[in-house]
């Protein structure tokens, strides 16, 4: 075995390591983000019906929060 072929298999343990620990960053990262902005977003309010009713096709929010 040469001293090049040596030195390729004694680094593709440290190329390999690497690589998953970028892919772990990178899903951490963005989950991160993901329950950052579920957490600091607050969507507007929408148009919806105040008072239980049967029309066919109307729902209201069960807890109306505005």
């Amino acid at each position: 075995m040469t001293e090049a072929n040596a030195l390729k298999r004694t680094r593709w343990p440290l190329v390999a390591w690497s690589l998953a620990a970028a892919v772990v960053l990178i899903v951490a990262v963005a989950n991160a983000h993901l329950v950052y902005v579920a957490v600091a977003s607050q969507p507007d309010c929408v148009a919806h019906l105040k008072q239980a009713g049967s029309r066919e096709g109307a729902f209201r929010a069960a807890k109306p929060a505005c």
